[in-house]
């Protein structure tokens, strides 16, 4: 029973660690919540959120589900899966890849424009990615 106490405790640590180390800094959750106060009803609506992970010497690091390793057909069909992705023509394919341009613009400007911020880079949020079906390549960028 000792044993099994203990294996717990250390898994425990573990996951506390893991959170400790990926948690966002309070600049990071201010720069979130400035993109949740200050995004237009498009943006709050749209069905992937953008989040900043972290800043570091005036970059703010800021999740993104595009990436090219990771085709826009896969990513608009499961954001929006009324949608005909096989044909990268059809129209509602091609303004769905432009809104999502438009949204992650977006979320670029309300982090940019804030104090502090001199840059805004984009990190592919595997996570995110993954718990919805989609592998993410190693080294897969942005």
């Amino acid at each position: 029973m000792k044993k099994l106490v203990w294996l717990a405790a250390i898994v425990i640590a573990l996951f506390a660690l893991d959170w400790a180390i990926r948690a966002p800094d309070s600049q990071a959750r201010d720069l979130t919540r400035a993109i949740a106060e200050r995004g237009s009803p498009e943006l709050l609506a749209y069905p992937y959120q953008f989040r900043v992970l972290k800043v570091d010497e005036g970059v703010a690091y800021v999740t993104t589900p595009r990436s090219f390793d990771v085709p826009a057909a896969r990513l608009i069909a499961l954001l929006f899966p009324d949608i005909n992705t096989k044909d990268a023509n059809d129209p509602a394919f091609v303004a769905a890849e432009k809104r999502l341009a438009a949204i992650q613009g977006e979320a670029q400007t309300i982090v940019a424009s804030q104090p502090g911020i001199r840059a805004v880079r984009w990190k592919i949020d595997r996570d995110w990615l993954t718990a919805h079906g989609i592998d993410v390549p190693d080294g897969a960028g942005p």
